[in-house]
């Protein structure tokens, strides 16, 4: 194929805006083509600043047109990225039609928050309240498998002249996570500012519609993550998720501390434990202890907090996420101990939401 910018152009047409049905020509997103031999100087025209799929989009040209013209172009290295203009100051809170905000934490990996982020998310939508799951851990999202959607891909949608991401939607429940827009076999290696601006178009630039209950399922721990979702919305309270062991306990009390700051200000709604006891399929009347006893319990009184609920070990809750099928999605013990949590939560919100003043996002002094 000869090199000449028209064939560039028909060559990048293949490759497709993250999200979007439009290729990056028609985006407009090719600012300039310069020919100097087998040299080729293409500059992208990027719509927001920090776009935090911009990096992949590059990195799909160079591949692209290497592997179109061959030896006859030098390409990689002499791709750049301008941005059109500065994205303008969010000035009012996004998400005014949702009207609850639930944080769901963990203070380590490993006690299952995820999962009880999408049994809480399926038990809420049966209840019958309108419920969206957003999948906030960045470098290791895991919605899509639990829901079984992996190959997922959401499209855009034009609302009132604007276009909107729309959320899959699966159980009732509305999702969005960064999973379905990268390749899950490949880890996300992102800097926090880049994971950080890669959150909040997942919040601002998806169109959630009216919901009643909005779960963000956070990475484990503090990080860059938790502060960009505090500055970005008004939470309205956090579950806190943790195993009866001494280590998770510890590292729940640090979770609880850091919402409960003077700088975060976001209230606890109460803690769950998780792994509570372990019950055997054959012996469904039997408690086996295997992590300790009460641990959930002696923490929520001495932070003064609800415990939300107790949840066993049981095979079939690890299971149904590994297969895409949430166990709250299905009648049973199981699902039951889901239900009552999602009972306890919509009572913890209405008491918070008759008690205490509305959450304000953090704000962030600039020297």
């Amino acid at each position: 194929m000869a090199l000449h910018p028209q064939s560039i152009l028909e060559t990048l047409k293949s490759i497709r805006y993250p999200g979007t049905k439009e290729d990056i020509v028609a985006r407009g997103m090719i600012d300039d083509i310069q020919i100097d031999g087998n040299k080729v100087h293409l500059s992208l025209l990027s719509g927001k600043a920090n776009d935090p799929f911009i990096k992949s989009i590059v990195k799909a040209a160079e591949q692209l047109l290497a592997r179109t013209f061959g030896d006859g172009i030098d390409i990689r290295g002499n791709i750049t990225v301008k941005t059109r203009q500065a994205a303008p100051v969010e000035t009012a809170p996004p998400l005014p039609q949702v009207k609850n905000i639930l944080a769901v934490a963990s203070g380590k990996g490993g006690v299952g928050k995820s999962t009880v982020s999408a049994n809480l998310a399926v038990a809420l939508a049966r209840l019958g309240y309108r419920v969206g799951l957003l999948d906030a851990d960045i470098h290791g999202p895991s919605i899509p498998k639990m829901f079984g959607e992996e190959d997922a891909r959401p499209f855009l949608e034009t609302i009132a002249g604007r276009e909107w991401m729309m959320p899959v939607e699966k159980h009732g429940v509305k999702l969005m996570s960064i999973g379905f827009f990268v390749d899950k076999n490949e880890a996300l290696v992102w800097r926090g500012t880049l994971a950080g601006n890669a959150l909040k178009q997942l919040i601002t630039e998806v169109y959630w519609g009216e919901l009643d209950y909005l779960l963000l399922d956070l990475p484990p721990g503090t990080s860059d993550i938790h502060l960009t979702l505090v500055q970005t919305l008004a939470i309205t309270g956090a579950v806190v998720v943790t195993t009866p062991q001494a280590v998770a306990l510890a590292d729940a009390a640090k979770a609880i501390s850091m919402f409960t700051g003077e700088k975060v200000n976001v209230p606890v709604l109460g803690l769950v434990e998780n792994m509570a006891w372990f019950t055997p399929a054959e012996l469904p009347e039997n408690k086996y202890y295997l992590f300790g006893k009460d641990g959930g319990k002696r923490l929520a009184a001495e932070r003064n907090i609800a415990l939300l609920g107790e949840i066993p070990l049981v095979a079939a809750i690890c299971e149904g996420g590994d297969a895409g099928m949430p166990i709250a999605a299905a009648d049973g013990v199981t699902g039951l101990a889901f239900s009552n949590l999602a009972q306890q939560v919509v009572a913890a919100v209405r008491y918070r939401n008759t008690h205490l003043e509305a959450t304000a996002r953090v704000k962030v002094a600039h020297r």
